[in-house]
């Protein structure tokens, strides 16, 4: 992909749309690689971005998610014990005595099992997908940082594994915690917002091209305002989808109040929220829209 308008273009073609910001922050990212540090609020279209670049290049998508204790040897690599022993137990049972020769032959590439990490230094192209690391403790940043200054990893039984070519690589955060500085220095950096209700529809339309026009702009509409209350967790573009895909699944070419009252549980996924929701005049926000 040549320049930013491209990327842009691509993007679309796989149903994920770009305003001009980020479709030069993902063109700088692939022509300089540099990772891409995506940070926003859950469901803004993040993972998603991931998945759209995989499928624009052509390439796997490679997912690490992280969470609380995660560390190199589930990220990276590790061996694989049971056949291992097999392997001892046959060798043994053949008459093999040559120790250097069982060790060496017992830490062989075949016995690595290669986690996200490493899968994604050996496969070229791929896409790796560091999903939540606000998710992850320092140490496994730190970790992260240094792999990705180099995209090679040292495994002291085989020696340094580089990437001929290094990953197209996504790190996404929901600021759960701030992320070091140190990585996201590393990165390119895009802020996700929740999209206005224009940009929000058209999403709505290109995934969802069954939903009817009146249902999607209702749905939309409505998460607009419920994202202008106090929420505990404001609905994202994914809730936006879901909301919509339900009433489709419904029947319903278009919404009323009582039928997105009976039908929040798609879109909030707290107590409070679905309460605050349910003291809305959901009838004057679709009546604003015409409905």
């Amino acid at each position: 992909m040549d320049d930013p308008e491209q990327v842009g273009a691509r993007l679309a073609e796989t149903g994920y749309l770009v305003d001009e910001g980020l479709s030069v922050t993902c063109f700088l990212a692939l022509r300089l690689h540099r990772p891409l540090f995506c940070e926003g609020d859950a469901g803004v279209g993040k993972t998603a971005l991931a998945a759209a670049l995989a499928e624009a290049l052509g390439a796997p998508l490679i997912r690490l998610q992280c969470h609380e204790g995660i560390d190199a040897s589930q990220a990276l690599y590790d061996w694989d014990f049971p056949r291992q022993l097999l392997h001892l137990r046959a060798a043994e049972a053949a008459g093999v005595q040559d120790a250097d020769r069982l060790e060496s032959e017992l830490y062989d590439r075949r016995f690595l099992i290669a986690r996200p990490l490493l899968l994604a230094l050996q496969q070229h192209p791929s896409v790796l997908l560091v999903d939540e690391i606000d998710r992850a403790d320092d140490e496994f940043e730190a970790f992260l940082l240094e792999l990705l200054s180099e995209y090679s990893v040292t495994i002291p039984e085989l020696g340094t594994l580089r990437a001929e070519v290094p990953p197209v690589v996504v790190l996404t955060s929901n600021r759960t915690r701030e992320v070091h500085d140190a990585l996201k220095r590393r990165c390119l950096y895009h802020w996700f917002d929740h999209p206005s209700f224009a940009r929000e529809l058209a999403i709505v339309r290109s995934r969802l091209p069954q939903v009817s026009a009146r249902l999607a702009e209702q749905v939309t509409a409505l998460v607009q305002a419920l994202r202008g209350t106090d929420l505990v967790k404001p609905p994202g573009v994914a809730e936006t989808l879901d909301w919509a895909e339900a009433l489709d699944a419904l029947g319903a070419s278009e919404v009323d109040a009582e039928l997105a009252v009976a039908t929040l549980g798609s879109v909030l996924k707290y107590r409070e929220d679905t309460e605050r929701a349910r003291g809305l005049d959901l009838s004057a926000v679709l009546a604003a829209r015409g409905g």
